[in-house]
């Protein structure tokens, strides 16, 4: 079985129709044949027309799949929920509201719902492991997303702007948290919280992380002031986590061009999720399509 991504095609192939995405629900929930409620029977249940049910081949009684769920009650065909699921989950860039809106031709209202809940619902697919451990590398640093500089190079001097703190096991996940700033007593504990100790840590020279030697961590560091990439001593970098850094604000400053603090999560857990199911691509989608029928 081939770990690429489907192609548009195979996605279009697999679920041409309203009632193929139904049953597709249908069988993530309750399996070919489960126990009825009405009869206590195992039955097999067949489609009911014209509504979005499925009827107990014994007695009669009816189940709908999307009860309970995200489509419960949505006026957007689950074809289109599909639709946006599998760009999400094909886009290296992310995919804006706008773009749904016109591809589907919904209102900016339904389209921006559409996408935050998938975004949402990726984040929790994800979910959280701690990183690190003994003979790991995790690679950690901070950047700022949104707002705008006031002062050139100078961090301390922007406007509206979040501190996102990142996380990525050398080759592994990727974890990222908001923090209100970059102090030691904020950076050191997030980290403690993120990473199990006994494992080595590369940072850059930023003062906040000097005390990560005397909490249970190999601390290297990089100086990136100096120019210096890779420490040719220890063999220090944080390039990892800058890729993720540099895939992010290329999404979210060409696909999104503005984020707001409010929503970020959201976007940083699309990414994650992107990130962390990169060796298995033929999974994004399955795994998101059954978190949306549970």
């Amino acid at each position: 079985m081939s770990n690429k991504a489907p192609t548009l095609r195979q996605f279009q192939d697999r679920f041409p129709t309203e009632e193929a995405c139904l049953d597709h629900l249908m069988r993530t929930r309750y399996g070919a044949r489960h126990d009825c409620q009405g009869c206590d029977r195992e039955a097999t249940y067949y489609r009911v027309k014209a509504r979005r049910s499925y009827a107990c081949e014994h007695c009669g009684y009816q189940v709908y799949p999307t009860a309970g769920t995200p489509f419960d009650r949505t006026r957007t065909s689950l074809r289109d929920w599909f639709f946006v699921m599998f760009q999400f989950c094909t886009s290296r860039n992310g995919v804006a509201a706008k773009e749904v809106e016109r591809q589907l031709g919904v209102t900016y209202k339904t389209a921006w719902r559409m996408c935050h809940m998938i975004r949402e619902y990726m984040g929790a697919v994800d979910g959280f492991s701690p990183l690190g451990g003994p003979d790991t590398v995790v690679e950690v640093d901070e950047t700022y997303v949104g707002g705008r500089n006031l002062g050139r190079g100078n961090k301390r001097h922007m406007d509206n702007k979040t501190v996102v703190l990142g996380m990525v096991e050398r080759g592994g996940d990727v974890y990222t948290q908001i923090v209100p700033d970059v102090r030691k007593g904020t950076l050191i504990p997030a980290v403690e919280a993120a990473v199990v100790k006994g494992g080595a840590i590369h940072t850059d020279h930023l003062h906040s992380y000097h005390g990560l030697r005397y909490v249970g961590y190999a601390h290297a560091r990089v100086n990136h002031t100096a120019g210096q990439y890779v420490d040719m001593k220890t063999g220090a970098h944080a390039q990892s986590i800058e890729s993720f850094w540099g895939q992010l604000k290329r999404g979210i400053n060409g696909t999104h061009i503005h984020v707001s603090g409010k929503h970020l999560s959201k976007y940083l857990g699309e990414f994650e999720y992107r990130h962390n199911m990169r060796h298995a691509p033929h999974l994004m989608l399955e795994r998101l399509l059954i978190s949306f029928g549970r």
